[in-house]
């Protein structure tokens, strides 16, 4: 790959994309959020809406 400069847009949207990859990573190691090949948009929505609120309750329990 060619070494080129990133714009000021790329640089905010990859700041962003590693909070979203970290976040993905606590769900699915403490509330045991797997990737599974969803069939549909609704059962990936279903488990990650699961995942969401089983972290939250887990947030409420630690506090």
């Amino acid at each position: 790959m060619k070494n080129s400069l990133m714009s000021t847009a790329d640089k905010i949207l990859l700041r962003k994309r590693s909070v979203i990859e970290t976040i993905n990573d606590e769900l699915k190691n403490i509330c045991q959020v797997e990737h599974s090949r969803h069939r549909s948009f609704t059962n990936f929505l279903s488990n990650l809406i699961s995942g969401l609120i089983a972290y939250s309750f887990s947030l409420k329990n630690l506090l």
